[in-house]
């Protein structure tokens, strides 16, 4: 057993004990149980299917894609505080992790009807995508609320980054097994490694990109349970009625005694704004590369782990840092990079590079092989290696500034600020894109969200 002095026990002389090695890594495996969903729908393989070989046109699907992600964030918005708040009250987390567990499973299932060019089912795929979306966020919600009692406050920020770095490698693997074993080329019939599809995937009408909701679905299942078998939770500490009540009226007084905490009331509305910008720039990124350089799933899915590689060590070497240097400072690094990387990206095309005219890719060519692809390739891999320790850290500065008895609660609160203005980012990326009929232009957006959300963390001490 593990056992330390917890902070807020400490003067009294009592001594916290914290549960044993494997209760730790069943919970890190909820990141990479959950992670597919982000990696294979929303990022590199479904959102770009989507985008050109369902929406009627590249522009018109990240449109598309954009409203539906707003609507999934405005309703997460709305609701995390309120779970967050009953949570705390009732002290379970598990019944909420299973049940929004649940809904992504079903949710992602359906995305199996999605058949190319078949208007009629695009607005049940965007349906399912969002309610995906609610199910998977609001398990994370109640997931993070764990963190503070698994181990000692000094390793909150290694756990975290652990946790992160493990749900890419999720990622990576699962997006070896759709490339590699299920997703072929509709020209070659082949997969990236050459093979033909497994299960008789039809090349032709997607079923290896369609399957990615399904497999996101059995994943999940597979891989979030130790989390139920061996991480211990609360126990119910009054019936949910009553906790609502409690739950309620303990958010309201939280809202209201923000102004006081002016660190934690910065770094909410920070987090407000730059993870806006980097939700919606992982979930445009391969919707750009497909309508930018004409990528399909192969190339999109070969990007995607290269990213997710890059993501893996970031977020492994932000946890270190989280712990040396503090959360804030893993943060702004990480907003410096997210600036540069995404200030560039701006200004490579097809046929030029930095303003520096370049050969264009060439139909047959081999992977990546124009000068455009392998600067996208390097910025991209500079996103995920930023993104990691981003995510991780914020949620680490949470636990060091909010109310250990208000964990869950204050996780919503994190949950509604990552969340209340979300549907904005998609939005105007949708609405920008749809004025302009120009995917540069509705990602150039991103580039403000970032800068506010520095800004704004100047102010957060920890």
């Amino acid at each position: 057993m593990m056992t330390s002095i917890a902070p807020d026990v400490r003067m009294a002389g009592v001594q916290r004990t914290y549960p044993p090695r494997a209760a730790v890594v069943s919970w890190i495996f909820f990141d990479w149980a959950a992670q597919p969903y982000f990696t294979l729908i929303t990022t590199f393989v479904f959102a770009p299917y989507f985008a050109t070989s369902i929406a009627p046109d590249p522009a018109t699907g990240q449109s598309l894609w954009g409203f539906a992600m707003a609507a999934a964030g405005l309703a997460i918005a709305l609701m995390s505080p309120v779970l967050g708040a009953i949570a705390d009250a009732s002290g379970r987390r598990k019944p909420w992790i299973a049940g929004f567990g649940a809904l992504l499973v079903l949710a992602a299932c359906t995305l199996w009807i999605g058949k190319p060019g078949d208007p009629s089912i695009i607005a049940p795929l965007l349906l399912a995508v969002a309610l995906a979306s609610v199910g998977a966020e609001f398990a994370t919600v109640f997931n993070n609320a764990m963190m503070p009692t698994l181990v000692p406050p000094e390793r909150i920020g290694r756990l975290s980054g652990t946790g992160w770095a493990t749900g890419y490698i999720g990622g990576i693997v699962s997006l070896i097994i759709v490339l590699g074993f299920l997703a072929a080329n509709p020209e070659t019939g082949r997969t990236l490694l050459g093979f033909k599809p497994l299960f008789g995937l039809d090349p032709v009408s997607h079923q290896g990109d369609r399957i990615v909701g399904p497999l996101t679905g059995l994943w999940f299942i597979i891989f979030v349970m130790p989390l139920f078998l061996f991480t211990p939770d609360y126990p119910a500490k009054r019936p949910v009625r009553e906790a609502l009540r409690e739950g309620l009226s303990e958010l309201k007084r939280s809202i209201r005694s923000l102004p006081q905490q002016k660190s934690l009331a910065a770094f909410l509305l920070a987090n407000m704004i730059y993870t806006d910008g980097l939700v919606s720039l992982f979930a445009f990124g391969g919707i750009y590369a497909a309508g930018t350089f004409g990528w399909h799933t192969i190339q999109i899915g070969s990007f995607g782990i290269m990213l997710a590689i890059a993501g893996t060590f970031g977020a492994w070497l932000g946890g270190k840092l989280d712990d040396s240097l503090g959360p804030r400072r893993v943060i702004t690094g990480s907003l410096l990079l997210l600036l540069l990387a995404v200030a560039a990206i701006l200004l490579v095309d097809k046929d030029s590079v930095l303003f520096v005219a370049v050969a264009p890719p060439q139909p047959g060519a081999p992977l990546f092989s124009s000068a455009a692809e392998r600067a996208y390739l390097v910025l991209g891999c500079l996103i995920g290696a930023a993104g990691g320790p981003l995510q991780a850290a914020s949620r680490t500065l949470l636990i060091r500034l909010a109310p250990k008895d208000r964990i869950a609660q204050y996780f919503g609160l994190f949950a509604l600020t990552g969340k209340v203005t979300s549907f904005i980012g998609p939005l105007l990326i949708g609405m920008i894109t749809a004025v302009t009929a120009s995917q540069k232009a509705g990602m150039a957006v991103l580039v403000v969200f970032f800068v506010a959300g520095l800004g704004l963390l100047m102010r957060v001490r920890d």
